[in-house]
């Protein structure tokens, strides 16, 4: 197999799937950068760093950096002629589109019966404001892209709030506010790849934030049928065969999926379960393949 790879070209992500690869399949790092496409009489080419993508077996997308309207749609563009000519793009931009809007993919999840916390996206200081009251008067904010925990703000003070909007406001951002969840300090991380599920708690005692990124440190953890179907509901509803899906156990005894990431990372996954999560993956790319 040849599995094209949009990510960072000196990423860990690349460097692991080449050393799970281990000569038997070939892996080229690509950037989204580097996308260019031609449309002429003899026919369309989609290209990256000189590589032709239909050279490629698969496409697997490891990142969506910033960047703007227009690069972030001829991007997806690019990527959806490839699945339109019948390539394998992991996972397909649809997904990666529905997943990265925070509002989408939180509206897809509850219409498919999965617990979200309660959610208002607005556009105006009194809108939120409002929102807040609404949702108990302890709420996160939350850009509508991004991961990591970047850019997440819990609020509990009507006036430091208010000072938060009318930032934001004039900024052109879109207001995404969410009722904060009380819980222990800990969420779990089940990483979906097609039928398979593996699985770590993260705990962060220092921050309300749980992701790895800011601090928390993880421990194996075995799901129990009800969250592994959760997961798998929160990855099928958005279309991604490959997932993060972010489950929060809170004080009140329920469970709420909080994110599902398109684009998931697993380096700190495979460490903790001593699992060599990129094999998994390539195995799960080839089986693909040969449907």
């Amino acid at each position: 197999m040849h599995l094209a790879v949009l990510g960072s070209l000196e990423s860990w992500y690349a460097a692991d799937l080449r050393r799970a690869a281990a000569g038997e399949h070939k892996v080229t790092p690509l950037t989204f950068r580097q996308l260019a496409a031609s449309v002429q009489s003899g026919g369309q080419a989609m290209i990256a760093g000189g590589f032709d993508l239909r050279q490629a077996d698969a496409v697997l997308v490891r990142t969506m950096p910033p960047g703007s309207l227009e690069q972030v749609v001829f991007r997806m563009d690019v990527l959806g002629r490839l699945e339109s000519e019948g390539r394998l793009v992991i996972n397909p931009p649809r997904a990666v589109e529905a997943a990265v809007d925070k509002y989408l993919a939180t509206a897809r999840l509850q219409a498919v019966g999965l617990p979200v916390p309660r959610t208002v996206v607005c556009q105006t200081v009194g809108d939120a404001m409002q929102a807040m009251a609404d949702l108990g008067g302890d709420v996160v904010v939350k850009p509508l892209f991004g991961s990591e925990g970047r850019g997440i703000t819990r609020l509990n003070d009507e006036a430091v709030a208010l000072r938060v909007f009318q930032t934001l406001v004039p900024l052109q951002a879109v207001l995404y506010v969410q009722e904060f969840i009380p819980h222990d300090g800990s969420d779990l991380r089940l990483l979906v790849v097609g039928d398979e599920i593996l699985a770590m708690r993260r705990r962060n005692h220092a921050d309300w934030r749980t992701n790895v990124a800011r601090g928390a440190t993880a421990e194996p953890f075995t799901p129990n049928a009800a969250m592994c179907g959760m997961a798998m509901a929160a990855a099928a509803c958005l279309g991604a065969p490959l997932a993060g899906v972010d489950i929060l156990p809170g004080r009140d005894g329920r469970l709420y999926v909080i994110e599902v990431n398109a684009v998931p990372g697993w380096k700190a996954l495979a460490a903790t379960l001593g699992v060599d999560v990129s094999r998994r993956v390539l195995d799960y790319i080839v089986d693909r393949i040969g449907r």
